[in-house]
Protein backbone atom coordinates (compact mmCIF):
# COMPACT_ATOMS: atom_id res chain seq x y z
CA UNK A 1 0.00 0.00 0.00
CA UNK A 2 0.82 3.50 -0.71
CA UNK A 3 -0.30 6.57 0.75
CA UNK A 4 0.56 10.40 0.76
CA UNK A 5 -0.42 11.98 3.83
CA UNK A 6 -0.63 15.63 4.41
CA UNK A 7 -0.96 17.57 7.59
CA UNK A 8 -4.10 19.97 6.92
CA UNK A 9 -6.05 22.48 8.78
CA UNK A 10 -9.46 21.15 6.92
CA UNK A 11 -10.12 18.84 3.96
CA UNK A 12 -13.27 17.25 1.93
CA UNK A 13 -14.64 15.85 -0.40
CA UNK A 14 -16.94 16.37 -2.69
CA UNK A 15 -18.87 14.30 -4.99
CA UNK A 16 -21.23 16.10 -7.79
CA UNK A 17 -22.90 18.70 -5.36
CA UNK A 18 -22.37 16.73 -2.19
CA UNK A 19 -20.31 16.66 0.60
CA UNK A 20 -19.15 12.74 1.51
CA UNK A 21 -16.41 13.27 3.66
CA UNK A 22 -14.76 16.23 5.50
CA UNK A 23 -12.44 17.01 8.49
CA UNK A 24 -10.83 19.88 10.66
CA UNK A 25 -7.59 19.51 11.90
CA UNK A 26 -5.60 16.31 11.07
CA UNK A 27 -4.46 14.20 8.36
CA UNK A 28 -5.87 14.05 4.72
CA UNK A 29 -4.60 10.39 3.39
CA UNK A 30 -5.26 9.30 -0.12
CA UNK A 31 -4.24 5.75 -0.44
CA UNK A 32 -3.45 3.96 -3.19
CA UNK A 33 -3.80 -0.47 -3.07
CA UNK A 34 -1.16 -2.80 -5.15
CA UNK A 35 -2.01 -5.88 -6.26
CA UNK A 36 0.42 -7.69 -3.91
CA UNK A 37 -0.34 -5.76 -0.75
CA UNK A 38 -2.27 -7.87 2.20
CA UNK A 39 -4.97 -7.31 4.97
CA UNK A 40 -2.07 -6.91 7.39
CA UNK A 41 0.12 -4.28 5.27
CA UNK A 42 -3.36 -2.76 5.28
CA UNK A 43 -3.25 -2.85 9.80
CA UNK A 44 0.16 -2.03 9.89
CA UNK A 45 0.16 0.81 7.86
CA UNK A 46 -2.54 2.14 9.45
CA UNK A 47 -0.79 2.23 12.83
CA UNK A 48 2.31 3.65 11.17
CA UNK A 49 0.34 7.01 9.94
CA UNK A 50 -1.81 7.34 12.97
CA UNK A 51 1.75 7.23 15.15
CA UNK A 52 3.52 9.44 12.78
CA UNK A 53 4.63 12.65 15.21
CA UNK A 54 3.93 14.85 12.66
CA UNK A 55 2.23 18.02 14.53
CA UNK A 56 3.82 20.63 16.80
CA UNK A 57 3.86 20.25 20.63
CA UNK A 58 3.60 23.58 22.93
CA UNK A 59 7.08 24.26 22.23
CA UNK A 60 6.79 24.31 18.30
CA UNK A 61 8.18 20.95 17.55
CA UNK A 62 6.79 18.57 15.39
CA UNK A 63 6.32 15.98 18.38
CA UNK A 64 3.34 14.88 18.64
CA UNK A 65 0.44 12.41 16.68
CA UNK A 66 -3.02 12.78 15.74
CA UNK A 67 -4.24 11.47 18.68
CA UNK A 68 -2.34 13.52 20.74
CA UNK A 69 -3.73 17.00 19.05
CA UNK A 70 -7.54 15.48 18.99
CA UNK A 71 -7.32 15.31 15.04
CA UNK A 72 -8.94 13.53 12.47
CA UNK A 73 -8.60 11.54 9.72
CA UNK A 74 -9.95 11.85 5.70
CA UNK A 75 -9.08 8.72 3.61
CA UNK A 76 -9.46 9.07 0.04
CA UNK A 77 -9.09 5.72 -2.27
CA UNK A 78 -6.35 6.97 -5.10
CA UNK A 79 -5.09 4.29 -7.34
CA UNK A 80 -3.14 6.61 -9.43
CA UNK A 81 -0.68 6.41 -6.58
CA UNK A 82 0.92 3.09 -8.90
CA UNK A 83 0.69 4.79 -12.27
CA UNK A 84 4.25 3.78 -13.32
CA UNK A 85 4.87 6.54 -16.10
CA UNK A 86 8.53 4.89 -17.10
CA UNK A 87 7.64 4.38 -20.65
CA UNK A 88 5.78 6.86 -22.94
CA UNK A 89 3.46 9.21 -21.84
CA UNK A 90 0.47 7.43 -20.79
CA UNK A 91 0.62 5.93 -17.13
CA UNK A 92 0.32 2.52 -16.42
CA UNK A 93 -2.10 1.25 -14.06
CA UNK A 94 -0.99 -2.06 -13.96
CA UNK A 95 0.42 -2.75 -10.18
CA UNK A 96 -3.00 -1.04 -9.02
CA UNK A 97 -4.89 -3.50 -7.69
CA UNK A 98 -8.57 -3.84 -9.09
CA UNK A 99 -11.44 -2.46 -7.45
CA UNK A 100 -13.26 -6.05 -6.15
CA UNK A 101 -9.22 -6.49 -4.43
CA UNK A 102 -8.73 -2.62 -3.18
CA UNK A 103 -11.86 -2.04 -1.49
CA UNK A 104 -11.36 -4.66 0.90
CA UNK A 105 -8.32 -3.64 1.43
CA UNK A 106 -9.16 -0.06 1.41
CA UNK A 107 -11.45 -0.84 4.04
CA UNK A 108 -9.69 -2.53 6.45
CA UNK A 109 -7.13 -0.05 6.36
CA UNK A 110 -10.14 2.23 7.31
CA UNK A 111 -11.49 0.34 10.63
CA UNK A 112 -7.87 -0.01 11.47
CA UNK A 113 -7.48 3.00 12.23
CA UNK A 114 -11.08 3.99 13.44
CA UNK A 115 -9.98 0.89 16.33
CA UNK A 116 -7.64 3.35 17.31
CA UNK A 117 -10.27 5.83 18.45
CA UNK A 118 -9.34 8.65 15.60
CA UNK A 119 -12.68 9.74 13.73
CA UNK A 120 -12.21 8.91 10.58
CA UNK A 121 -14.15 10.09 7.37
CA UNK A 122 -13.62 8.74 3.80
CA UNK A 123 -13.99 9.75 0.03
CA UNK A 124 -16.49 7.61 -1.81
CA UNK A 125 -14.48 4.61 -3.35
CA UNK A 126 -14.43 4.88 -7.42
CA UNK A 127 -16.17 7.84 -7.83
CA UNK A 128 -15.22 10.70 -9.19
CA UNK A 129 -14.34 13.05 -6.26
CA UNK A 130 -12.92 16.72 -5.97
CA UNK A 131 -11.13 16.67 -2.90
CA UNK A 132 -9.86 19.98 -1.28
CA UNK A 133 -7.84 20.99 1.54
CA UNK A 134 -5.58 23.27 3.35
CA UNK A 135 -2.29 21.97 4.05
CA UNK A 136 -0.90 22.80 7.13
CA UNK A 137 3.07 23.59 7.19
CA UNK A 138 3.45 22.94 4.54
CA UNK A 139 3.48 19.14 5.46
CA UNK A 140 3.46 16.12 3.02
CA UNK A 141 4.99 12.76 3.37
CA UNK A 142 4.68 9.52 1.46
CA UNK A 143 4.16 5.80 3.45
CA UNK A 144 4.54 3.05 2.01
CA UNK A 145 3.73 -0.52 3.12
CA UNK A 146 6.59 -2.43 1.61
Amino acid sequence: MRAVVQRVSRARVVVGEHVVGQIGRGLLVLLGVARTDTPDQARWLAEKIVGLRIFEDAESKINLGVADVGGELLVVSQFTLYGDCRKGRRPSFIDAAPPEQAVPLYEEFVNAVKARGIRTATGRFGAMMQVELVNDGPVTLIVDSK
